[in-house]
């Protein structure tokens, strides 16, 4: 692996859906999310993050240094396991049933998790269980993503024409059909926003490398996650602020403020495509020592 970031960084993501739901709420029925206050749609950082990591995956093979270490139906504590083994950590137990080892042991088997695990040196990590590997900050972080306009979720009747088993079958006397339901935005377009830290991606050793990585993965990742219920997602765009320093040159918010998305035309009419609106970047105020790249 190459050197560590030597420089911060902000990013603007912008990505939509059409007659589908980009992330339900699972106390909600699975409605999409909503601001109840102003009906903007919300998609949450943990959606997001899983959704890179899965392209990581599949991608990369999940093979080291880019293994994914919170994936579905993950053993969390094997990776753990693998950890200690590695870096020769004592494999016995305290009093307290965790696993001993000393601080400087800990250390290296959180260096051995940052090495071969893409998410844990990205996002960071809480590896506190019984086989210890203490905790980590990534150095990317994104908001929760919000629709630019407030969205209007709708609850669709579907059919289903078969049933699972003979038993069911029986009980329909004849008539197969039964309701269920389906979620969905008609249309939205959201707005996420994102940060790295130089200093903390030198703690956890994440490299420009692995920053290409997660670029690649915020352009390509939902054309790799398409479901019945996500409908037509795509990304849209992806604007990159590049600090001159590790520490920055200017206000994160600042840098956002630039990046303006309006409606097209009159805003009565609902937005149905990200043909309704124009996106606008004001590189006039963008300050000296950073720098602004569209790569998407």
């Amino acid at each position: 692996m190459g050197d560590a970031l030597s420089n911060r960084y902000e990013f603007v993501y912008l990505f939509d859906v059409e007659n589908g739901n980009p992330n339900g709420d699972p106390d909600a029925g699975n409605m999409p999310r909503v601001d109840p206050e102003t009906n903007h749609g919300i998609v949450t950082d943990v959606c997001l993050k899983r959704k890179v990591r899965n392209y990581v995956e599949l991608s990369r093979g999940n093979k080291t240094p880019n293994e994914i270490y919170v994936r579905e139906r993950a053993v969390l504590i094997r990776a753990h396991e693998r950890a200690h083994a590695a870096v020769g950590a004592d494999s016995g137990q305290g009093k307290s049933g965790k696993r001993k080892g000393s601080e400087e042991e800990v250390t290296m088997a959180r260096d051995w998790m940052c090495q071969n695990f893409f998410d844990v040196r990205t996002f960071g990590a809480v590896m506190s269980l019984d086989v210890n590997c203490g905790q980590v900050r990534g150095p990317v972080q994104m908001n929760f993503a919000r629709s630019v306009d407030p969205v209007f979720p709708m609850e669709l009747t579907i059919t289903r024409m078969a049933v699972a088993t003979e038993k069911e079958a029986e009980s329909q006397q004849g008539d197969n059909r039964t309701m269920g339901r389906k979620h969905i935005v008609p249309y939205g377009l959201y707005r996420a926003e994102g940060y790295i830290s130089a200093k903390l991606a030198q703690q956890t050793g994440f490299t420009d490398e692995d920053l290409n990585l997660l670029w690649e993965s915020l352009i390509n990742m939902l054309d790799h996650d398409h479901s019945a219920s996500r409908g037509k997602m795509a990304a849209r765009k992806l604007i990159v602020f590049k600090h001159d320093s590790e520490l920055g040159n200017a206000p994160a918010h600042k840098l956002f403020d630039t990046v303006r998305v309006e409606r097209k035309g009159s805003s009565e009419a609902a937005p149905r495509s990200f043909n309704d609106y124009e996106v606008t970047v004001d590189r006039s105020v963008v300050p000296n020592g950073v720098s602004l790249e569209e790569k998407l």
